[in-house]
């Protein structure tokens, strides 16, 4: 589509209550699914995070790697398991859990945004002691080495921060009750880390279009709903599925002070700029 400079100069004067908005708070993005996939869905999201974090506001960027963890599991000719949507994490699936998510994935990820010009730096849950957690027990399932979150302490992202860095996150935690890592739910811990920052706002990135009434009618996309809302959506089937501990998240976000959170769909190029800077948003957003 064709933009005159008139357009362009539209667009950018629209964006500038929002830039106000934010400038100088902070927005947690969990960042997975096929956005990291896909290339040019990688390139938009990391543009996004740059020029967020050029026009003033403080960006942390929480990732997962589900794909490529499971890619490596592959290759040792290892069995991906998942037990209620969990990755059964065993021996062998924690060290590569660990090399992939701290090593490969997030030096990626700060690779590409030191290359447009932007500045990160690489973090994983255990620098700092930045994510304590403990064996995830529910009285039913072994899950391995999956963890539960205990504490977070953001004094190094928050220093991060300050020295005008993105802090690019891994969800690999440091154990506390022997055991010496953890693998933690990148949604869980993103929601964690945006209240612990008082953050402004959360965004949890997906690969669906938002809470739809119809899940095979994008049409029936739900922008808004407020949390005293979901049980009966719940009820009702409308949030089901893997779509239950996403927006659980996103109401423990809200109940922990965090100004809104959205889930919006990662597969649209630039949706995090078309959430944050524009009138219309995209995708659902929770609300008190």
């Amino acid at each position: 589509m064709f933009l005159s400079n008139m357009d362009k100069a539209k667009l950018l004067t629209q964006a500038l209550p929002y830039i106000q908005k934010y400038r100088g708070k902070t927005v947690v993005v969990k960042y997975g699914g096929n956005a990291m996939i896909n290339e040019g869905l990688k390139e938009a999201v990391i543009t996004d995070l740059v020029l967020l974090s050029c026009v003033g506001i403080n960006v942390v960027l929480v990732h997962g790697g589900g794909p490529e963890i499971t890619d490596m599991l592959n290759r040792i000719g290892a069995e991906s398991k998942f037990i209620n949507g969990l990755r059964y994490t065993d021996d062998t699936a924690i060290e590569i859990v660990q090399m992939v998510l701290a090593g490969k994935t997030n030096k990626d990820l700060v690779n590409r945004i030191q290359n447009i010009g932007g500045k990160a730096v690489g973090l994983c849950g255990i620098d700092g002691g930045m994510i304590k957690a403990v064996k995830l027990d529910d009285g039913v399932n072994d899950y391995g080495y999956v963890g539960e979150i205990t504490s977070i302490d953001v004094s190094v992202v928050k220093d991060t921060l300050d020295k005008g860095y993105i802090p690019v996150i891994s969800t690999v935690a440091m154990g506390t009750d022997g055991n010496p890592v953890y693998n933690i739910n990148a949604d869980i811990a993103a929601a964690k880390i945006a209240v612990a920052m008082g953050a402004a706002n959360f965004i949890l990135l997906t690969d669906v279009k938002g809470v739809m009434r119809d899940v095979k009618d994008e049409d029936t996309l739900i922008p808004v709903v407020q949390i005293d809302e979901i049980d009966e959506l719940k009820k009702s089937g409308v949030i089901s599925g893997g779509m239950i501990p996403k927006i659980d998240c996103c109401v423990d976000a809200l109940n922990g002070g965090v100004g809104h959170t959205c889930i919006i769909d990662g597969r649209i190029i630039h949706s995090i700029l078309i959430e944050m800077l524009s009138d219309e948003g995209i995708g659902t957003m929770f609300i008190k």
